[in-house]
Order: structure tokens, then sequence, then C-alpha cells
């Protein structure tokens, strides 16, 4: 049988790049981070919003149920991880929150070809060949084998995929994956997000 699957929005990002909290970026309406919950509630038995302490109780955040990261400066791998110690039997559907051009049809082509004895489901970038981690499916049987890893010193969870052969996908909509770090990328996906809708 296939492990319970919950979901993880990746939100404990110090949004350097973009000098704005990237989860309360707003397009249409809706920031960022809540758009991304609804996408990945309606596939997940529970889905959780990774934070940092301090940020626990900021109000973008503190609408939805929460993981604080365990530990600080490994990057997104510290939510995954926080996540797997909380719920270590469940499945993990990861998403950052910046994938602005995200959709339903992504979601469901992946769980559709998951591979539950697997370690992980991902896709493989449309940009450069290599698994998108912050779109993917962590099976329990990863949890062990990525403590070792950031214990070993590695931060990189594009580089964990790539050194345990998991099954890869080539993304439905190329765009979708398409993350925003600065504001003029943030200016442009809305500029595009706002043509697409009128």
């Amino acid at each position: 049988m296939s492990a319970a699957l919950y979901g993880l929005v990746l939100a404990g990002g110090r949004s350097a790049r973009m000098g704005a909290d990237k989860a309360a970026l707003a397009y249409g309406g809706r920031t960022q981070l809540e758009r991304t919950m609804a996408l990945l509630s309606a596939h997940v038995e529970r889905a959780y919003v990774s934070v940092r302490r301090e940020q626990a109780v900021d109000p973008v955040r503190a609408r939805f149920a929460q993981i604080e990261d365990e530990l600080a400066d490994v990057g997104p791998i510290a939510g995954l991880l926080a996540a797997q110690a909380h719920h270590p039997q469940a499945a993990w559907l990861v998403l950052a929150c910046d994938l602005p051009f995200l959709d339903a049809h992504t979601l469901s082509h992946l769980l559709a070809a998951r591979d539950a004895n697997g370690i992980a489901t991902a896709y493989r970038s449309s940009h450069d060949g290599l698994p998108e981690p912050l779109c993917a499916i962590y099976e329990p049987r990863s949890r062990e084998l990525l403590a070792r890893y950031v214990a070993e010193g590695g931060h990189c969870p594009r580089k964990f995929l790539r050194s345990h052969g998991v099954r890869l996908l080539d993304e439905p909509n190329p765009r979708a994956l398409d993350n925003i770090n600065t504001p003029q990328e943030y200016a442009a996906a809305s500029a595009r997000l706002k043509q697409e809708t009128t």
C-alpha cells in the first residue's frame, strides 16, 4: 500500500534577492502562499506550511497549519526534514511557495506517476534536465537517506535526488515550475498572468 500523502509548502526562506517576503506577494488578489496551499490541499490528506520559528505568528502564515524548521542554514531541506520528523510514516508532496505558474494538472500528473515503492518522484527541469526537488513527492524511505545526506554536509535537494536514481518525469507544462526570485521576475510574472486572465 502507498503511504498516506501529506503536503508541505516551503515558506521559510528569507527572500533575500526579492527584498520582500515571497510568500506574501500577491497575484490576482491572493498571496502566493494562499494560492499554493489551495492547489496543494486538493491533492493531499493534510497540508502544512514550513516556517522558521520567528515566522510562526506572521499573518500570511499563521492561518495555516505549520511545521517549524529544526535546523538552521541548510536551506529548503530543513523544511522537509522537519516534516518527516513530525510524520515519519507519511509521504510528502513538497512545493516551493514561489511558483506562480504552477497548475493543478502538473500536480495531478505527478501524483498519477508516483513511485510509491521508490525514494521520490520528481519532474525533470524543462530548462536543464535536472531534477526539480521543490515540486516532488518524497516517500517515507527517503527519510533516513536524507538525514544522512545532511549529516554528511549535503544541503542541496537537487543533488540528493540526482544521487539516488529517483523517478523523473517530463513537465506537462514547461513553465509550471518557473520560480521567481527578484522584483523584475515578479513584475514579469504578474504581467504574464494578468494577460492570460484577460
